[in-house]
């Protein structure tokens, strides 16, 4: 089964900081990557069950919201089995 992937895009550190924070302790999920885009735009992605990653993702948005400015916030439900080989989102056979 394919695990679900989430991300929250914000504007500045501490507000991906902070959303990452919340990802995980919202739900059972996997900080899988962080990235630093540019032009101060970082992303935090976390991968696991379809409704931990929604209720992460949702948690992770309010409160990077709420120090921040978040740019965007999404859920893959059922991502190409490929889409890590071209995309830092994690290895969903891995269990680390």
């Amino acid at each position: 089964m394919t695990e679900a992937i989430g991300m929250v895009e914000t504007r500045g550190f501490i507000a991906v900081v902070e959303a990452a924070d919340a990802m995980l302790k919202a739900a059972e999920v996997r900080l899988v990557a962080y990235e630093r885009i540019g032009s101060a735009y970082c992303c935090a992605t976390v991968r696991g069950d379809h409704a931990a990653v929604k209720a992460a993702v949702d948690a992770g948005a309010a409160a990077g919201r709420r120090v921040g400015e978040v740019v965007g916030a999404r859920v893959i439900a059922t991502p190409h089995p490929d889409l890590g080989k071209v995309l830092p989102v994690g290895d969903p056979d891995s269990r680390t």
